[in-house]
């Protein structure tokens, strides 16, 4: 370790103050995300969870880079990612792949970022290419194999796919990059109950073994509690409560995350207590 490397038990990542607005197209703004700051630990896990609108998914894309934040900071490795890259290193491929293997993200909807044309096993060896790994069968295959992909599926093209199977191959075209963060941003929402959990049990072996870090991003706080050691909450895009998962989901503090969990249909749910729930909620401040 240098001088300049940060301690070994430092977090991994750390996003400090991450503030986004929008302007209306009739005048004013709109604050996506407002001051939001979390850490995430070396191979750790973390949920950020809120409904539609809460600002979950704009921070999620402020982290891979996909918008840039008004005001803040991401750092991994205690480098700096929010700043705007100069122009000289815009134009390095090495500079601009260097922060892709840092963070990579798998989207909702994989078949939108899956080229059509290519089969699953090409998808992987142009990955493997583009980021300067060797691009041989044997990883390839080590990579399908990760993932559960068989042959079948490493010859098929993204149409010839479940939406399972789809969302494991754009976890292991995330993974051939060797990415030291892997934010899923509603990654199992469109997806049946049976396989979230086999997509769940797949994420914790690939986190076991790789030591990848993941941040996961949902608006269902079941899915948070099965993935996920620390819980963000965001309310109309502020942080309202944080902490261990096990303690903001059974014991929450707020309000809001009271109201999560009672919208959330379960045995002997009754829609009323919801109902009594947002109006709490609605009139509540931040727990942090």
């Amino acid at each position: 370790m240098t001088a300049l490397d940060p301690p070994h038990d430092a977090p991994l990542l750390v996003v400090d103050a991450l503030t986004k607005s929008y302007r209306l197209p009739g005048g004013g703004s709109l604050t996506a995300a407002d001051r939001v700051s979390f850490t995430v630990p070396r191979g750790g896990s973390v949920g950020i969870v809120g409904e539609s609108g809460s600002g979950k998914s704009t921070v999620a894309r402020m982290l891979v880079g996909l918008v840039p934040p008004d005001a803040g900071t991401v750092t991994v490795n205690g480098r700096d990612r929010a700043s705007r890259p100069s122009a000289l290193s815009r134009h390095r491929p090495a500079a601009r792949l260097e922060r892709a293997r840092e963070i990579q993200m798998v989207f909702q909807d994989p078949y939108v970022s899956l080229d059509p044309r290519l089969t699953a096993r090409q998808c992987l060896r142009t990955a493997l290419r583009l980021h300067g790994h060797p691009s041989t069968d044997a990883r390839t295959q080590s990579l399908l194999d990760q993932v559960g992909l068989g042959t079948r599926e490493a010859g098929a093209r993204p149409h010839q796919l479940s939406g399972g199977q789809r969302q494991r191959l754009a976890i292991a075209r995330a993974l051939a990059v060797d990415p030291q963060i892997l934010v899923l941003d509603e990654a199992v929402a469109a997806l049946d109950v049976s396989i979230q959990a086999q997509i769940f049990q797949l994420l914790g072996e690939i986190r076991d073994e790789t030591g990848v870090a993941l941040v996961f991003v949902s608006h269902d706080l079941a899915v948070v509690q099965h993935i996920t050691d620390e819980t963000v909450v965001m309310q109309r895009g502020s942080v309202v409560e944080q902490g261990p998962t096990e303690r903001v989901l059974g014991m929450p503090q707020h309000p809001y995350t009271r109201l999560l969990l009672a919208s959330a249909p379960h045995e002997g749910w009754d829609p009323a207590d919801a109902i009594r729930a947002r109006a709490a909620a609605d009139s509540a401040q931040p727990v942090v």
